[in-house]
């Protein structure tokens, strides 16, 4: 690879003209619930972005790529992708909406068993989300400055200094 801000594939496009279209299809549908996600708390945003670029990634690599340059998701997908890292940022959000989304239940439920396997569910998930790595690179808030990119930040770094 002599571009640093080329993508490895994940996988061969779809020689079926029927598939591709089905994983077009699955892909814009899943960008498309990904993108509500970002405004509806009980909707996460990057399950379904992986989902994207996975189904891209066997119809339209193009398209693949684009979304992993995508100035907004692009860094979620990309950290995600080489270090199974979750910003600060993410965590924090899916942890208040979570904590909102359970309060909610707590308060409209009828029967005292939804509340609790709802909040079963949501503490498992926590668990997991804050025990995901945060990204090695530095974030907006913490870059060095004038630009000082870390060592640690490798082609992640060049993606988004390019971009």
């Amino acid at each position: 690879m002599d571009d640093p801000t080329a993508l490895p594939e994940d996988a061969p496009v779809c020689a079926s003209p029927l598939r591709r279209r089905l994983w077009l299809a699955l892909g814009y549908a899943a960008v498309g619930l990904g993108i509500a996600g970002t405004v509806l708390p009980l909707l996460p945003t990057t399950p379904f972005l992986l989902l994207a670029a996975g189904a891209f990634a066997k119809s339209s690599p193009a398209l693949r790529d684009r979304l992993y340059r995508d100035p907004r998701f692009g860094p979620l997908l990309r950290d995600w992708q080489s270090e199974g890292a979750i910003p600060r940022k993410a965590k924090a959000a899916a942890l208040i909406g979570m904590s909102a989304s359970w309060a909610i239940v707590a308060l409209t439920a009828s029967r005292p068993l939804v509340p609790i396997l709802a909040g079963t569910c949501m503490a498992a998930v926590a668990v997991y989300i804050v025990t995901r790595p945060s990204p090695s690179r530095p974030g907006p808030q913490d870059a060095a400055p004038d630009g000082v990119a870390a060592a640690e930040g490798g082609n992640v770094s060049a993606l988004r200094n390019e971009a």
